[in-house]
C-alpha cells in the first residue's frame, strides 16, 4: 500500500518540525518571487516544501514515499514493512521479477 496524502501530509509535517530553520525560511519567502511564477504565496511555499523534501530523500539514498514512510511508521519494523510491500506492488506494475526487481533496488527478498 503506498503512501496516503494524509501520511504524506504528516511527514512534512514531522519533517518541517525537525528543521525550525527551513520552516523559517519558508515561511518568509518573497511573495514577489510567487507571483513571477503565477503562484499564490501558499502554491510557491509548498514547491520549495516539497522540493526540500524530496532533497532529502535522495540525500538519504530514498525515493520520497520511503522517507514518508519512515517518517510516519509506528516503528522501524513497521516502516520496513510497508516499505518491502510498496516496493512489491511497484515491481507488479512494472511487470518484472520481484528478484530481478530486488536485485536493481539493493532490496533483501
Amino acid at each position: 500500500m503506498a503512501a496516503t496524502e494524509q501520511q504524506h501530509e504528516q511527514a512534512l509535517e514531522k519533517f518541517l518540525d525537525e528543521r525550525p530553520e527551513l520552516r523559517v525560511e519558508l515561511d518568509n519567502l518573497n511573495p514577489l518571487l510567487a507571483q513571477a511564477k503565477g503562484e499564490t504565496a501558499a502554491q510557491f511555499r509548498d514547491e520549495r516544501l516539497h522540493e526540500a523534501f524530496e532533497a532529502e530523500a535522495e540525500r538519504l539514498g530514498l525515493f520520497a514515499w520511503e522517507l514518508t514512510l519512515q517518517l510516519t511508521a509506528e516503528t522501524d519494523q513497521d516502516y520496513q514493512a510497508q516499505r518491502l510491500e510498496v516496493h512489491k506492488e511497484v515491481a507488479e506494475m512494472a511487470g518484472m521479477d520481484w528478484l530481478e526487481y530486488c536485485e536493481l533496488y539493493g532490496l533483501g527478498k
